[in-house]
This record gives structure tokens, sequence and C-alpha cells, in this order.
């Protein structure tokens, strides 16, 4: 595993994103693990944050893409602080843009924050985690009537690798099936398991041998197949 991977998944238990216990999801799902991006609230959380998602796209779908959008409204955040950090990191700027969940008729008209679309423009999709795709449903099209443009893929920071709407793929594949771009995570559920297992962090031990089997159980009921 990459050691970026290593320490994002620290990052995120250190920051409280990231917790282990009991969740019910908004699907009804009781499930062993929850995961809040909103936690992230600090500069140098954001500015950590970004770096993450750059090195994970420059490693998925290279730099070759013109546009990173972030849909409304955790996406707004992670696509600003993760142009940043692309500019600060390799060179290289790409606009930023996300969509408003209204349309607004003054000033700084249209349904767009940031940078207008262009025919041709190749965009990476930004989002938190993907879990029944309803997101992607909602943007795709907006993003599609602005301009032809090329959606390269979609990078999430975490893969829940549990079945989507439709019973047996992830969330992911689901949406790279559907809308026929890839997809991705800086990191899997499976790795954060394989890293934390029986591993002390800062003198304690996250996943123990209770709640490895809590969430094996869980995979065993919702894991994607």
């Amino acid at each position: 595993m990459e050691q970026y991977k290593k320490e994002f998944i620290d990052f995120m238990v250190e920051s409280d994103v990231l917790k282990f216990g009991e969740f019910t999801l908004k699907s009804g799902r009781k499930s062993p693990f929850f995961m809040n991006a909103g936690a992230y609230v600090t500069g140098t959380q954001l500015r950590r944050l970004g770096q993450y998602y750059a090195k994970a796209i420059h490693d998925t779908y290279g730099l070759d893409f013109d546009v990173l959008f972030g849909p409304a409204y955790k996406g707004i955040p992670l696509g600003v602080a993760t142009t940043m950090a692309i500019s600060e990191l390799y060179g290289k700027d790409i606009r930023y843009c996300s969509n408003r969940k209204e349309v607004k008729d003054h000033g700084d008209t249209g349904i767009l924050l940031g940078s207008k679309l262009k025919d041709g423009d190749r965009i990476v999709i930004i989002e938190d985690v993907t879990t029944s795709g309803k997101s992607i449903e909602e943007t795709f099209p907006i993003i599609k009537a602005q301009a032809d443009v090329e959606i390269i893929g979609l990078m999430v920071s975490l893969n829940r690798m549990e079945v989507g709407k439709g019973g047996e793929k992830c969330a992911l594949d689901e949406v790279k099936d559907l809308y026929g771009f890839e997809t991705s995570a800086i990191v899997s559920m499976a790795e954060v398991v394989e890293y934390l297992y029986n591993q002390p962090r800062q003198g304690k031990v996250i996943i123990d041998d209770t709640l490895k089997a809590a969430i094996d159980a869980y995979y065993e009921q919702y894991g994607a197949k």
C-alpha cells in the first residue's frame, strides 16, 4: 500500500472523520463504521486533504484534464483544496467548478460556481464518498448541459465496498456502468481494515478482533460481489 494511503487512513481517524461503533445509515443499514467528511474543519486539515486527493488523482488519472468538478455542497471545499494542492505539488493549473443547488438569477448568474465549462474540457469529479450515486445522478446532467465535455473519472476519499441501489455491485461500479467513466477512491475499506487491524495507533488498537468480526459480518450481508 502506498505511503500516502497509510497516512490518509491515520488522518481520517485522527480528524474524527472515520469512526467505528454502531451507526444507522440513511439507507437504514446498521454499520460498524461511518465516514463524515464534514469533520474536516481547519485550514491545516483541508490543506492535507487536498494533497491526498491530488496524489490519488495524479496516480489514477494523471494530470491531462482541465477542470475539477465538486458537486454541492461538500464537493465545493474539496474541489478548491485539491486544485490548490495540484498547483502546489505538480505545478499544474486546474480550474475548479461546482454546481449551485439553486440557479442564481443576478450578479454571477447561472447554476455553476467557479469556472465556466467549455467545449472540449476534460473533467474529473471529486466527492467525499459515494454510497448510492445520487449526487452523480443530479450533477451529471448539469455538467453535460453546459458544454461538450468529457468526464475522465470520479475520485472519492473512501470506497465503502458495499452494494449500491442495484443490490450487487458497489456504488462506484454502478456509477461506472451507468455513466461510462472511471471511478476510484483514495482508499477502500479493505485497505483501512488491513492497515488498522490489531495495529496500535497512538497506543490504541482501533480495529480489534471484536470490531473486525462486526465489519466482516456487515460485509457478509451488504458487501459488493
